[in-house]
């Protein structure tokens, strides 16, 4: 009708008041001019006496007042006895206080809604800000200390790798390292000889010039020639020193002569021994011998020549390859012969390589060196004639 007030109206420009209905009234019953929405003991998803289903809701772009689920749950009338239900006005003034607000009231009254009505406030992205929830699965494992089992095996692998390493090292220093000590303690050695057999020449010739002169054995330990192998190559020498022992001798001084044997040029059996391997490996080439190669010999008093002859595998008790006559150890015998010895097979001391040689040829300091090695790249090297 025109010019009357709605149902329920004041009048204009006033609020609207709605009462609410009498606590008689059915759960959800709604009074006149005064529209409401449907209870949520009509929702399934709602039982009395029972808390919300956990449903995670993420909160729209932009909310309107006058909508439901303003993060403030609604309560069963049916539970509160009637009073629960807000009044007209009470809406009017939750409205007014979420406009002013804004995003942050809303939050707020989220979080009153759980403590009035015993609810909790879902879990997710609404309630964790927008960030997706941390499960389980995005978190980082705890560290499990190993069993007895797991330590011992790793503990033993790493003490494998740790030795195989040391063991690497020990090979390259006994195969590569010796080898560049010996030859640099070599080098010196010959230097040494040389520069002293010029200071000191020894110029007696012998009352027969076919017959060598024989030096005085030197202390032991004490380095008294130099050997010359054109087969081993141009640039090889190696010193002679008094003795067979390791240190320092055949690890550092070259060839070491027997004790009990005889001096370059004497009757008997001039015999030294040397390494094959490692430590400059003076006889590392004693099998490439050939029968008539020439073996020269440099001491103060002259060059004793000696021409390879034959060779024979030994084992290392068999001593009488040291005799003056090696096949027949109880003769003294009367030739002049070198006996080489060295360890066989290579990286192996099982048995012994013996090789023989017997003297040909021999002339004094003073007449310089044979011609088998007056242009030998290694004669050269130490001295030569200067």
């Amino acid at each position: 009708m025109p010019g009357a007030a709605p149902a329920g109206s004041g009048g204009a420009g006033r609020p609207v008041i709605r009462r609410a209905a009498p606590s008689g009234a059915a759960p959800g019953a709604q009074g006149v001019g005064s529209p409401r929405p449907a209870s949520p003991a009509a929702d399934p998803r709602f039982t009395a006496g029972q808390p919300t289903q956990q449903i995670p809701v993420q909160a729209p772009a932009q909310q309107t007042f006058g909508q439901r689920g303003q993060g403030m749950p609604v309560q069963d009338p049916a539970q509160t006895g009637g009073a629960g239900l807000r009044t007209d006005a009470q809406s009017v003034f939750a409205a007014s206080a979420e406009g002013a607000t804004g995003p942050t009231a809303h939050s707020a009254a989220a979080q009153g809604g759980s403590g009035a009505g015993g609810a909790e406030p879902p879990r997710g992205r609404a309630a964790s800000g927008g960030r997706p929830h941390r499960t389980d699965r995005n978190r980082k494992k705890e560290y499990q200390p190993l069993g007895p089992v797991r330590a011992t095996v790793r503990t033993f692998g790493e003490l494998c790798i740790t030795a195989g390493l040391v063991l690497i090292l020990f090979v390259v220093w006994q195969l590569w390292w010796t080898d560049i000590a010996a030859n640099k303690d070599n080098e010196v050695l010959a230097d040494q000889l040389i520069t002293e057999w010029r200071d000191n020449p020894a110029n007696e010739l012998p009352d027969d010039p076919d017959t060598p002169v024989v030096g005085e054995p030197v202390e032991e330990n004490s380095a008294f020639g130099i050997m010359y192998v054109p087969r081993f190559g141009q640039d090889y020498y190696r010193t002679i020193a008094e003795g067979v022992s390791l240190e320092p001798v055949l690890n550092r001084m070259g060839m070491g002569r027997y004790p009990t044997s005889a001096m370059p040029g004497e009757v008997g059996n001039f015999s030294m021994a040397g390494h094959r391997v490692t430590y400059g490996k003076p006889l590392n080439q004693i099998h490439q011998l050939r029968p008539g190669d020439e073996i020269v010999i440099q001491t103060a008093e002259g060059f004793y020549t000696y021409t390879f002859r034959n060779f024979e595998i030994v084992l290392p008790d068999a001593t009488e390859v040291l005799s003056a006559v090696p096949a027949m150890p109880e003769y003294k015998g009367k030739d002049r012969i070198m006996t080489l010895t060295a360890c066989n097979p290579m990286f192996s001391a099982r048995e012994r390589y013996v090789a023989y040689s017997e003297l040909t040829d021999w002339q004094p300091a003073a007449d310089g060196a044979p011609e088998s090695i007056r242009d030998f790249d290694a004669y050269e090297k130490v001295g030569g004639d200067a």
